[in-house]
């Protein structure tokens, strides 16, 4: 009812009139109704309420008039500082000097300055906002007074062109008709913009022209005068082969007037002048070098030589250059080339004299060859000879330990084992020198058990510690390493043996230090020591420190051996000693694979029978009598009863006619008319039955030892070990 009745157009004063006459009428009506006096009272009640609410409205209707008439204020004074701004950005840009344009984040021209493509006149009207900027690149490319290079199209520029609008910052020069220059300058805006900057830089442009022809004239002479200093001959050609510069040099070298040089000459015409003059070395063909400078066959730089009539040699280098020019050098290389001849000339003469004296050493090396050869065959042959005698005599005179003899025959006795032991050391250990030196040695490398193989040499020379007082010690070690068992045990042994020798008192220690993949041995002992300038002496052949030690005490050969061997095992030998207070040997030794067969110090005889010898057959096959008469002596002073024979055929025949097979066979490798005791051994077992069985030799090779391994018979060297004999004959370990 109040919205039908009051106008909102009307102003407040007319609203609230209109209101106090809806009042006044309400009013009376409410005075003259005949209704009760209930419902009267209500109708005013619902009247106060009215008045109440539309004094409300009048109230919000007043508040928003106020807000509405701010906002317009606030609305005309922002109107009229933007265009303030407009205004004054439009003359702000009209002021800069350079060409000014602003395309928005959807490239459509904004705005720009009266000077943007002033150098297009005949585009200047199309560059209106709302202009997109592929449509403006393309106007500009059409523009007449763009200037593009020969090779370039207008269509190529704007694709150009509208590639390098991808980029945030672009600065580019471009050349305009009549010889202008303008540089653009393009650059992102923060919300996607794109500000065109248009500077003429024609002044700069040819300034920087000015500059670069002045640099160009003084690089020019500069040039000049450097060709001219050159100790080479040089010509410049362009492109076009066409003669641009060069120096007085070439002219000299080439024999030819400075003054038929000429600018614009082709390169024809210069070679052409001492073309006849010439000969060209390193087997390069005429037609070549015109290939090159015609580029049909140019890869770069052209090198060779030339001979001159003048008995000139000229080294030439052609090289283009980045503009398809070219430059050619000529190298006067006379004094090389003469010095070369005359080095040739020398070399040949010494060649010749080399030559002559290499045949001289030839013949000389030979000769030693031989000789050593010839000494090695004889140290081989005369130890094989004398170790036969030799075993016979020990054996002889070990007979004689269970005789009864007087006090002075049993020193004699003993004496004379000693004297006998002495020989077998150092015939033992030349033959092992010899072997080791004439290369001609043979390894079989192995695992080798580091505990069985000190344990052995520990029983073996614990006797002659404990003769000396001294406190022999083997630490025990669970490795097992690489290497040739007979020469190892020969090393050990021999360091062992050393430092029980020299040292008086006190204690002899050997123990392995575990290393990554190696083992390293060590020998201690508390003896004199060996002075620094001794300690290259002693590993020479017959050096002993002790000059007064008897050759019971060995012949100075211990440690040869022990070098020579572990050179040729490639087990690194180091020495430490201090004087008074003793010495370290010490031998690094590489660890064994796992999961390796038993090595020949762990092979185990193939049958033992009770230890008591007495009455017990043994089989003896030796061709040499003396030997075999001496082991029958010794063999029966044990209590075994020996069938001595001297070959095969008496063997057999002697086990035939007796009709018994023997408990124990006893063989020589080496028997007569070339047969051999590991065949005898064969035949008798399969003859007679499977017995116990040794081969006996002075034979020291890896071959015969790994054959006896294959049929598991014991290797028992001459001259003979009564210990180790009398322990095989008990069915123990030899």
């Amino acid at each position: 009812m109040t919205d039908s009745l009051i106008n909102p157009q009307d102003s407040i004063e007319r609203q609230n009139e209109k209101l106090r006459i809806i009042a006044g009428a309400l009013m009376q009506r409410v005075e003259q109704s005949v209704d009760a006096a209930g419902a009267a009272y209500a109708q005013f009640q619902r009247a106060a309420l009215l008045e109440e609410e539309v004094r409300a409205r009048t109230r919000d209707l007043e508040r928003a008039l106020d807000l509405l008439n701010e906002s317009n204020a606030r609305l005309a004074i922002a109107n009229r500082e933007t265009e303030a701004a407009r205004s004054n950005l439009a003359n702000a840009i009209e002021t800069v000097q350079e060409g000014f344009a602003l395309f928005n984040a959807a490239d459509e021209l904004v705005m720009c300055n009266s000077r943007f493509g002033m150098h297009m006149p005949d585009i200047r009207n199309q560059l209106q906002p709302g202009l997109g900027f592929a449509e403006y690149v393309r106007i500009v490319s059409s523009s007449g007074n763009l200037s593009l290079p020969e090779c370039e199209t207008p269509q190529i520029w704007a694709a150009q062109r509208l590639d390098r609008h991808k980029d945030a910052s672009v600065i580019f020069n471009v050349r305009m008709s009549r010889d202008r220059w303008v540089q653009v300058s393009e650059h992102r805006t923060p919300d996607g913009g794109t500000v065109i900057l248009q500077t003429d830089v024609t002044d700069i442009m040819r300034m920087e022209r000015q500059e670069r022809d002045r640099i160009l004239d003084d690089q020019a002479l500069l040039i000049r005068a450097t060709l001219e200093h050159l100790r080479q001959g040089v010509c410049i050609f362009d492109q076009l082969g066409r003669l641009v510069g060069w120096n007085r040099r070439v002219g000299e070298l080439l024999s030819i007037p400075i003054g038929r040089f000429t600018i614009g000459s082709s390169f024809e015409t210069i070679y052409d002048q001492f073309r006849s003059e010439i000969s060209l070395a390193d087997d390069l063909a005429d037609g070549e070098i015109e290939d090159w400078v015609r580029g049909t066959r140019r890869s770069g730089s052209l090198s060779f030589e030339i001979e001159h009539r003048s008995n000139r040699a000229l080294a030439v280098f052609m090289q283009e250059m980045p503009d398809r020019g070219f430059v050619i050098s000529f190298t006067d290389v006379t004094p090389e080339r003469t010095a070369i001849r005359a080095i040739s000339e020398a070399n040949e003469m010494l060649e010749l004299r080399v030559m002559e004296r290499t045949l001289d050493l030839e013949d000389a090396l030979a000769e030693a060859e031989r000789a050593n050869a010839s000494k090695s065959r004889f140290v081989a042959a005369a130890s094989h000879d004398l170790l036969q005698p030799l075993s016979a005599a020990k054996l002889y005179v070990a007979s004689l330990d269970g005789e009864a003899l007087d006090p002075q025959s049993h020193h004699s006795a003993t004496m004379a084992a000693s004297a006998l032991q002495s020989v077998e050391n150092i015939l033992s250990a030349l033959l092992d020198i010899s072997k080791l030196d004439s290369g001609q040695a043979n390894l079989h490398l192995s695992t080798v058990s580091l505990d069985r193989l000190l344990s052995q040499l520990r029983d073996e020379l614990a006797p002659t510690a404990a003769a000396k007082g001294l406190d022999l010690r083997v630490l025990r070690t669970g490795a097992d390493v690489q290497s040739d068992a007979t020469y190892l045990r020969r090393i050990l042994q021999n360091l062992m043996s050393n430092a029980i020798r020299y040292t008086n008192q006190g204690r002899v220690l050997v123990g392995a230090r575990r290393l990554r993949n190696a083992v390293r041995v060590e020998v201690w002992d508390t003896g004199p020591g060996i002075a620094e300038e001794e300690q290259d002496l002693i590993f020479g052949e017959f050096q002993r420190l002790n000059a007064t030690a008897s050759a019971a005490d060995g012949m100075g050969l211990g440690l040869a051996i022990v070098e020579r061997a572990c050179a040729l095992l490639s087990h690194p030998l180091q020495l430490r000693s201090q004087v008074g207070r003793g010495t370290v040997f010490s031998v690094e030794l590489p660890l064994a694979p796992r999961d390796r067969p038993q090595s020949a110090t762990e092979m185990t005889t193939p049958e033992s029978w009770p230890g008591d010898l007495q009455h017990r057959i043994v089989l003896l096959i030796e061709n040499d009598k003396e030997l075999r008469n001496a082991l029958t002596l010794t063999m029966e002073n044990w209590g075994l009863d020996v069938l001595p024979c001297q070959s095969e055929a008496e063997a057999q025949a002697l086990l035939t006619d007796i009709d018994m097979a023997p408990d124990v066979i006893i063989a020589d490798y080496q028997l007569d008319e070339g047969k051999s005791g590991l065949d005898a051994v064969t035949s008798i077992i399969q003859a007679f039955g499977p017995a116990p069985a040794c081969i006996i030799s002075a034979n020291r090779s890896i071959e015969l030892d790994l054959q006896c391994q294959e049929r598991g018979l014991p290797l028992l060297l001459k001259p003979i070990d009564t210990d180790r004999l009398q322990r095989f004959l008990s069915g123990g370990d030899p």
